[in-house]
């Protein structure tokens, strides 16, 4: 996109912007609630101590992981529905190493970094095959490996993983501590500042190979216009099944950190709807990598900040969630308005 052609879609998005917060601050006033007095108190339950940006931190690093993931595969054209798996295999990964590897943490925790990275790209080769080789559309083939995998994951918890004596989806038994995420001492609190220098290196290493290495340039020729690349002499499946395996690898270390960084145990919805909800953030962030990290922290801030809203403000907690759906409906209209003015007119039709 050249620099003129950025201006309409950037303008679009600033008018959606504005138009959603204006929204939001009529339904707020419908509500009962004063805007202003909404949005410090969302800022508040998210930001306002040291233990609260610990947590912020901590639901924001899985999202920004998998958001990162799901950039890789929607560059090559592929809708990646199937995170949601890649998250749980990844969890199922890292929590077999925290349950079995013996050792110190700083050979356990790698370790499990890694089995999380390996799970959950070979669950999304599972989901790339499908399309390569069996002409499954990724969104039907990633859809039902969710299910298996969260399926896996539910029979591990309460089957061979139980925790002795009982058989309970509340979890398995509590990971030792050589296995768990380490947290940093910052300002008073235990912060999870490792779970976010990876989100922060993986949408960092994200941005830089799309736009900066000849595996990124052809990466996004097989996803905008994959019979000319083929044309070009490009392997389209080679470079589909590499962003699956890139972006399954980053989501299975956002269930790395599910597993070890937040529950510190295997439970059955350890996927946590990131994978879902990082679909949102990426589209909001216009398939870019530079703006996931941002727009990933304003969902978790205002997913976080909100549960405050019906103890100051006598609001249900769910508004948050009615904010969010509300900025997302505008700012997607805005982009497929300033998509739509960007067309040439077809041929024949009248000036």
């Amino acid at each position: 996109m050249t620099a003129p052609s950025r201006r309409p879609a950037a303008a679009a998005t600033v008018v959606s912007a504005a138009a959603a917060t204006a929204v939001a601050a009529l339904l707020l006033w419908l509500a009962g609630a004063a805007p202003w007095d909404a949005a410090k108190t969302m800022v508040e339950g998210a930001f306002g101590s040291a233990d609260k940006i610990a947590a912020t931190l901590l639901v924001w690093a899985p999202l920004v992981l998998a958001s990162a993931g799901l950039v890789v595969t929607f560059a090559a054209g592929m809708w990646n529905i199937g995170v949601e798996g890649q998250i749980a295999a990844g969890a199922v990964a890292a929590a077999f190493i925290a349950r079995e590897a013996p050792g110190p943490p700083w050979a356990v925790i790698p370790l499990t970094i890694v089995a999380g990275a390996v799970g959950g790209g070979l669950w999304a080769m599972l989901a790339g095959a499908l399309r390569t080789k069996g002409n499954v559309n990724e969104i039907f083939g990633g859809l039902g490996l969710d299910f298996v995998a969260l399926g896996l994951t539910t029979y591990l918890v309460i089957g061979p993983w139980a925790r002795e004596g009982t058989a309970s989806t509340s979890g398995t038994d509590i990971f030792r501590d050589e296995a768990l995420l380490p947290t940093t001492t910052m300002f008073g609190a235990e912060a999870p500042l490792l779970a976010a220098l990876l989100a922060l290196a993986a949408a960092a290493a994200v941005y830089l190979l799309l736009r900066g290495t000849m595996f990124g340039l052809r990466l996004k020729a097989v996803g905008k216009n994959p019979r000319s690349s083929h044309l070009l002499g490009i392997p389209n499946d080679r470079y589909v099944m590499g962003a699956f395996a890139l972006g399954g690898a980053l989501a299975g270390v956002a269930g790395t950190v599910q597993a070890t960084g937040f529950h510190h145990k295997l439970v059955p919805a350890v996927s946590g709807g990131y994978g879902f909800l990082g679909i949102l953030v990426v589209l909001l962030a216009g398939l870019s990598a530079r703006a996931i990290a941002p727009i990933a922290l304003f969902f978790v801030a205002v997913s976080a900040g909100s549960t405050l809203l019906e103890l100051r403000l006598g609001l249900d907690s769910a508004f948050g969630g009615v904010l969010q759906s509300v900025i997302v409906l505008f700012v997607m209209f805005g982009a497929a308005l300033a998509l739509r003015r960007r067309r040439p007119p077809a041929s024949g039709s009248e000036p």
